[in-house]
C-alpha cells in the first residue's frame, strides 16, 4: 500500500511538472506570435528579403543556425514597434513584462524570461554592431528558453499568425 502511495504521489508530482512545462511553452508561442505580428512592417520598412521569414520560421529551433545580420535588425524594428526597448536599446522590463503577461505569462515566468534576456545582453555588451548583439543576445535567450525546456513549436505560431492575417 505505501509503495502505491509513493507511485501516486510521484506520477501527481511529474504531471504537475509536465503540466508547468507546457504551460510555459504554451506561453512561449503566444509571446511568439505576438512578437511575430509585426514582422511583415518591419520586412517591408527595412527592406528585408524572403530568407528573413526562413530564419523566424526556424528560430526555435536549436540546431538551425541564426547568422544573418538582419534577422537581428528586424528584431529590433520588432521590438520597438512593440515599445520593448528602452532609449539605450535594451530590453524594458516594465514593457517586456507587461507584453509577456498580456500574452498569457505568469509573474514568474515573465520574471524569468526578463532575466534571462538581461543576462544575455549583459553577455554580448562587446559586440558593436547593433544588429550582430540583438542576433547574439537573441540565441543566447533560444538556448534559456531550451535548457528551460519553453521552447514553443514554430508551426503551429506561423499557421496561427498566418490564418489572423
Amino acid at each position: 500500500m505505501a509503495g502505491q502511495l509513493q507511485l501516486f504521489v510521484a506520477l501527481v508530482l511529474f504531471a504537475i511538472c509536465v503540466s508547468e512545462i507546457d504551460s510555459s511553452a504554451e506561453t512561449m508561442k503566444n509571446i511568439s506570435s505576438g512578437f511575430i505580428k509585426v514582422l511583415d512592417e518591419c520586412k517591408q520598412e527595412l527592406n528585408l528579403g524572403e530568407h528573413i521569414l526562413n530564419d523566424f520560421y526556424h528560430f526555435w529551433k536549436e540546431d538551425y543556425s541564426l547568422l544573418n545580420r538582419e534577422t537581428g535588425c528586424a528584431i529590433i524594428c520588432m521590438s520597438k514597434k512593440l515599445d520593448l526597448l528602452d532609449p539605450d536599446g535594451n530590453l524594458h522590463h516594465g514593457n517586456a513584462k507587461e507584453f509577456a503577461m498580456k500574452h498569457g505569462a505568469e509573474e514568474e515566468v515573465a520574471s524569468k524570461m526578463i532575466t534571462l534576456v538581461h543576462e544575455c545582453e549583459k553577455q554580448h555588451t562587446g559586440v558593436e554592431d547593433e544588429c550582430l548583439r540583438k542576433l547574439e543576445v537573441a540565441k543566447c535567450f533560444r538556448s534559456g528558453i531550451h535548457q528551460l525546456n519553453w521552447a514553443p513549436n514554430m508551426d503551429v505560431i506561423v499557421t496561427e499568425v498566418l490564418t489572423e492575417m
